[in-house]
């Protein structure tokens, strides 16, 4: 894991750059999960990238 944790708490005032819908944390793989807009945002050092071009596709 980087350096800097992620804080959960931070779920609160984040929603899905594509939907507005809620995001779900996946602390194994270190993402945001959108499964309203089928994608998975990247936490980097701590930080989650919420960019629509950074997003990992998830699987059907």
């Amino acid at each position: 894991m980087s350096g800097t944790a992620f804080d959960p708490k931070m779920l609160e005032a984040l929603v899905c750059p594509l939907t507005q819908g809620t995001l779900r944390y996946d602390a194994d793989k270190q993402e945001l999960v959108s499964e309203a807009g089928k994608v998975a945002f990247p936490i980097r050092n701590g930080i989650p990238v919420m960019l629509v071009d950074e997003a990992r596709p998830l699987e059907t």
